[in-house]
């Protein structure tokens, strides 16, 4: 199979958790993969094996963490 290009729009929490070693796999395997995420988060961190775009949310991470 040939490489290509992916997008990614993962939930915080425990699907990116699970998520982010199969977005390393594949960019291993030489898929250009880019991440979308929101600028404040709890694990979706830029990383090595991915591009990474942040996109501004109307919350702190501070609030954020107070909510859960």
């Amino acid at each position: 199979a040939a490489a290509g290009k992916l997008l990614v729009v993962p939930v915080d929490g425990s699907h990116w958790l699970s998520m982010r070693e199969v977005v390393e796999m594949l960019q291993q395997k030489g898929h250009e993969v880019v991440v979308v995420a929101p600028e404040v988060t709890m694990h979706i961190k830029p990383s090595k094996h991915f591009l990474m775009k942040i996109y501004s949310v109307p919350y702190t991470q501070e609030e954020m963490e107070n909510v859960f």
